[in-house]
């Protein structure tokens, strides 16, 4: 019986070979920050307010104009294909019909027409954004985005936390890299895994990254492919060349990946229309602060002038409602969505987005909020906050 996320990554851990999960589930060399993400949310209490009216507990929200059935939404996940046959469609489809927004990674395995597609199927409202990777070669970049507004995706989010790829250890002691070649641990997983093995048998071969090029089947190169599963990212990318973005996209502009209150304030002043304080799941820095730890001060650096979103290391309602307590827009999940794929496909998925927003509403009703408009830092504790949230 799956209850929360953690149950649907059991099921996950026993269906993937150990270099897919590992994939999914890792973070950078000790996974120190991986842990602080989950352990500082754990340490941040909620305070409640009783007898107060919470017959309604209306856990949505209004983004750009849209509605969100919850404050929450998946995050962008590289690499879908790899839990999955046809994972970023699988999980499009269930973000749509839970009515949440869904970010399509550069690094997706579906082309970003389908994806769309997908989601108009479950939900002719369905919120769609792109994430974007900006490679050396920027051409790239540019068909991604004009592909995307011509589809429909209703923001761009650029991020900016991959200058160089962060030393993901597990990846690298599995031989995890593309071209992908077999050894006879491989061999020996994959054996002990036919279900996952056959559904990828059924496809001829590994998923690859297929929105690198304009037209489908080009720009599909071993050295293309390798160099975006190592990140190898454009490192002359810069705050003053935002508006090379802005000439490409009139629509919301989210820069993804900030942890410092003064890189947040400099992009409210350059006119993003939204950040995500994020460290990448941990995948990143190891050495970078939990989000949790420094999202008020950047909330308070923003001061209501753009939505200011989160995501790394959330898992259960309660999480996304600290998230809004500290000011946050919306917090976004990641693992935990693909977790429910790798479990369950479209329905696993949709069952932790279920899951999580019951539990936003069993929490809202019991710190006394019935709507997430009256979730506040009235509802922390003083003091409350995680050792680390005094950064700069």
């Amino acid at each position: 019986m799956n209850l929360n996320a953690n149950d649907h990554r059991r099921q996950a851990r026993r269906r993937l070979p150990r270099f897919a999960f590992d994939y999914v589930d890792g973070g950078a060399e000790d996974e120190r920050c991986l842990r602080r993400n989950c352990d500082d949310l754990a340490a941040l209490h909620l305070l409640p307010q009783v007898l107060r009216d919470t017959r309604n507990a209306d856990t949505s929200i209004t983004v750009f104009g849209q509605r969100w059935t919850m404050p929450s939404g998946i995050a962008p996940i590289g690499f879908a294909g790899l839990v999955r046959p046809h994972g970023d469609l699988l999980l499009a489809r269930a973000a749509a019909a839970e009515g949440v927004p869904f970010v399509l990674s550069t690094a997706s395995n579906d082309r970003l027409e389908a994806v769309r597609a997908a989601g108009l199927e479950r939900n002719p409202q369905a919120q769609q954004w792109l994430q974007l990777y900006v490679m050396s070669d920027r051409a790239i970049a540019e068909q991604l985005v004009r592909r995307a507004r011509s589809a429909g995706f209703g923001a761009l989010v650029l991020t900016v936390d991959v200058a160089v790829s962060g030393m993901r250890e597990r990846d690298v002691r599995n031989g995890f890299k593309l071209p992908f070649r077999f050894t006879p641990s491989t061999l020996f997983d994959l054996a002990t895994h036919p279900a996952w093995s056959l559904s990828m048998a059924s496809q001829g071969r590994l998923p690859s990254f297929v929105n690198l090029s304009e037209t489908e089947g080009g720009g599909n190169s071993a050295q293309l492919q390798a160099a975006m599963l190592a990140r190898s990212m454009d490192r002359t990318l810069v705050w003053e060349q935002l508006d090379w973005l802005r000439r490409l996209w009139d629509g919301p502009l989210i820069l993804k990946g900030l942890l410092h209150p003064a890189d947040a304030e400099r992009a409210a002043r350059s006119g993003v229309d939204g950040i995500v304080v994020s460290n990448h799941g941990g995948r990143q820095l190891d050495a970078a602060p939990s989000t949790i730890s420094v999202l008020p001060r950047i909330v308070d650096a923003v001061a209501g002038r753009m939505p200011v979103f989160v995501d790394s290391g959330f898992r259960r309602g309660s999480d996304v409602v600290k998230a809004l307590a500290c000011g946050a827009t919306a917090a976004f999940v990641g693992r935990a969505a693909v977790w429910g794929m790798a479990s369950g496909a479209e329905a696993g998925c949709r069952g932790v987005l279920a899951t999580l927003r019951d539990e936003i509403a069993r929490t809202m009703i019991l710190i006394g909020a019935d709507a997430t408009g009256d979730i506040s830092a009235g509802h922390l504790p003083a003091r409350s906050l995680p050792q680390g949230d005094s950064l700069v």
